[in-house]
């Protein structure tokens, strides 16, 4: 399967409207969004194209191709109105891997035996191996921060590829 993977999309329209697009492009099967799905919180600027009630009639159509976890950003009202869960974090064999999805709030929390762990919550791309991990970071796809461009992934069967915006590579990890 083929999956897309982003992050931190902050009730941005113009974000997932791209993030759709590139969905249908790169012909995948499912999205992987690691949180902070509807909100901006206290910490960031209000990011252009804020439009959460958009963010939700643009996603709930997908809501049988979302795995979703939960953000520091994310609200108790937000599982109220889209209609796909937003869980805590999700532990899956993914393409051939065992992987585990989190927001990367708590990341230093986690000790499983995932081989990949995809996480967000930086707004920074990143793709490094520690402890026979890779740990990935599609990057924010709305508020890129420490000169980062928006950013999103790619995971094919067994290569994950990071992008900016302008669909230039910034990481790629083949297993």
């Amino acid at each position: 399967m083929k999956y897309l993977i982003c992050s931190d999309i902050h009730g941005s329209i113009d974000s997932v409207n791209f993030l759709i697009d590139k969905y249908i492009k790169h012909n995948c099967d499912m999205i992987l969004c690691l949180g902070d799905v509807l909100y901006h919180g206290p910490r960031n600027d209000l990011p252009e194209y804020y439009s959460p009630k958009e963010v939700i009639n643009a996603l709930n159509p997908l809501s049988d191709k979302i795995i979703c976890v939960k953000g520091n950003c994310e609200a108790e009202v937000d599982q109220m109105v889209l209609k796909f869960n937003i869980l805590d974090s999700y532990d899956s064999n993914i393409n051939g891997i065992d992987a585990h999805l989190e927001h990367g709030h708590h990341l230093d929390l986690y000790k499983g035996n995932a081989k990949i762990v995809l996480y967000g919550h930086t707004h920074i791309p990143d793709c490094h191996l520690d402890n026979d991990k890779m740990y990935i970071n599609p990057g924010s796809i709305t508020i890129p921060k420490n000169g980062s461009k928006r950013g999103y992934a790619i995971w094919g069967d067994t290569k994950i590829m990071g992008y900016d915006i302008d669909d230039n590579i910034v990481f790629e990890y083949n297993y």
